[in-house]
């Protein structure tokens, strides 16, 4: 009992527990430490899935905002394009069709809205198999319906729903479906121009429908809504192929059935050339439709990204530019004289060529695809009039043509110099071009494509215009071709009231009519002169 109270037995004692203590400590640490390594089964805690409350917080941060701001404005200039369309393919053709072509292309996008509401948006982005989506009609694009659409996020920031084809914008359904409803629209107005004059306006309504449904929707599942050719590496920004070619295949299987204007061709194998009423109008539209182009191609981003949309605003100025030049050369030398109407299709060929190619290539890339544009334009005009095939506005030219040599122009300039190239060519951007060292590749998938998409909606268009054309009907009768359309189907004149010119217009539609009705064509045309006799 004495050892107890031994003081130094007792500092013995405190020492010894204080050096326990220090080591039950750093055991427990130490345990601590390790206790990950050997937990087997336990696995890291997920991040919670987002919800809808998280869907419709994150519309109000900045990004989203700034990026929904751009592609609704972007959208609203395409949406304009209509106007450019109207007024170019009305001043392109005779003013007693003017009521006729203005109605068609106001009345287009009205039914294209319905068309890619009711079917269309869920064939073209819905989630479904490599053809077509199966999913997301009559879509009510009312945000924070995780089931359906969590837009804003995209699929590396927790997206669910049903259109995830487009989880890559971060911007709500709604401007989603308005940016994709614009450009649908734009497929229809091309048929128009090209049809013009001789169809009957419900037939061309009807069509329309049909053509914004379930044609131009399939081969788009196919390139921007996660179909087979985006899986095999086929390329298109803005359009090209998806728009352009869509309706100029469209068009020209419209113009095969419905045949030529009257007095268009001669009998020993001429051609007699109608000019349009106004090329005042006609230029107006084109500056409008190159104004519109500034939402069509930089707004394909779907983001507002200052470096690619400045970078697409140029490529796409420059095509449009040397297109409108070569193509006024290329007329000058040809028909003795600088023709505005070429230069105002040389402008829309530049234009639709970079469609495709637009964010991948240089500018001196596009100041090739423009001259090459322009130039064929000038030439499949010729070319189609040699093989009969009427088309008022060149719009199988300036689109069909074109858009071809614009997806085939992806595969031979892309540049892998270029901002998007740099980030992500071959994954999230084509493989380099020809003419850059990349190969043969893209361009054997870009055929690919071509071909695919041509084919489809070309024999499908055939098949609803013949299916038209022997149930509804889809020509008007001779007798309403030459009064013209805006009587015959409207009842109205465009210009009421004013003087109308007798030589130059009457030479090219009701003479040239009359005598394709008798089986007689004058060779002579006569001058024109202005009377002052009102009607």
């Amino acid at each position: 009992m004495k050892l107890l109270h031994d003081p130094l037995y007792s500092e013995s004692r405190r020492r010894r527990g204080r050096h326990f203590l220090r080591a039950t400590g750093a055991l427990a640490l130490f345990a601590l430490f390790l206790s990950p390594l050997f937990a087997q089964d336990a696995t890291p805690a997920s991040p919670a899935p987002k919800t809808a409350a998280d869907a419709l917080a994150a519309m109000s941060t900045p990004k989203v905002m700034a990026d929904t701001l751009w592609v609704m404005i972007t959208a609203m200039l395409v949406f304009w394009m209509n106007a450019g369309f109207a007024c170019l393919e009305t001043g392109l053709c005779r003013r007693k069709n003017a009521v006729n072509i203005l109605s068609k292309n106001f009345i287009v996008f009205a039914i294209s809205t319905l068309a890619f509401w009711f079917l269309g948006f869920g064939l073209m982005f819905g989630d479904g198999n490599k053809f077509v989506g199966t999913t997301g009609f009559l879509p009510s694009l009312i945000p924070g319906n995780a089931a359906v659409d969590l837009s804003p996020f995209s699929g590396t920031e927790g997206y669910t729903g049903i259109f995830g084809a487009l989880n890559w914008a971060t911007v709500p359904l709604a401007a989603k479906f308005f940016f994709q409803l614009v450009f649908a629209g734009t497929a229809a107005t091309i048929v128009s121009g090209a049809v013009a004059e001789r169809i009957k306006y419900s037939s061309f309504l009807l069509f329309s429908f049909i053509l914004v449904a379930a044609v131009y929707t399939v081969p788009g599942h196919w390139i921007w809504g996660g179909g087979w050719l985006a899986a095999k590496g086929f390329w298109d920004f803005a359009g090209s192929t998806v728009v352009h070619t869509c309706g100029g295949w469209a068009a020209l299987a419209g113009i095969i059935v419905l045949g030529p204007r009257l007095g268009k061709y001669r009998q020993g194998g001429g051609v007699n050339p109608i000019p349009g009423h106004s090329m005042a109008l006609a230029s107006i539209g084109c500056f409008v439709l190159w104004l519109g182009w500034f939402g069509f191609n930089p707004g394909s981003t779907m983001a507002a990204d200052p470096v690619n949309i400045a970078h697409i605003a140029l490529t796409t100025n420059m095509a449009a530019a040397t297109g409108a030049i070569a193509a006024t050369i290329t007329a000058w030398i040809l028909f003795k004289k600088p023709d505005l109407s070429m230069t105002l299709n040389g402008c829309l060929a530049g234009l639709v060529a970079i469609t495709a190619p637009c964010a991948w290539v240089s500018l001196a890339g596009a100041f090739v695809i423009g001259l090459i544009g322009g130039t064929l334009v000038v030439l499949s005009v010729i070319a189609f009039d040699k093989i009969k095939i009427d088309d008022p506005v060149g719009a199988l030219s300036v689109h069909l043509v074109n858009g071809l040599f614009g997806t085939l122009a992806v595969g031979l300039f892309a540049c892998p110099d270029v901002p998007l190239m740099v980030a992500g060519a071959g994954k999230t951007a084509p493989l380099a071009g020809l003419l850059y060292g990349g190969g043969s590749a893209q361009v054997m998938i870009q055929l690919t494509g071509m071909a695919s998409t041509g084919g489809y909606v070309f024999v499908v268009s055939l098949v609803v215009w013949l299916a038209l054309k022997y149930t509804v009907g889809i020509r008007v009768s001779p007798e309403d071709e030459l009064v013209g359309l805006d009587i015959s189907e409207h009842g109205m004149e465009a210009y009421p009231g004013f003087a109308k010119e007798e030589g130059r217009e009457a030479a090219s539609s009701e003479i040239l009519a009359q005598a394709a009705l008798s089986h007689k064509t004058p060779e002579s045309h006569g001058a024109g002169k202005l009377v002052g006799t009102k009607k």
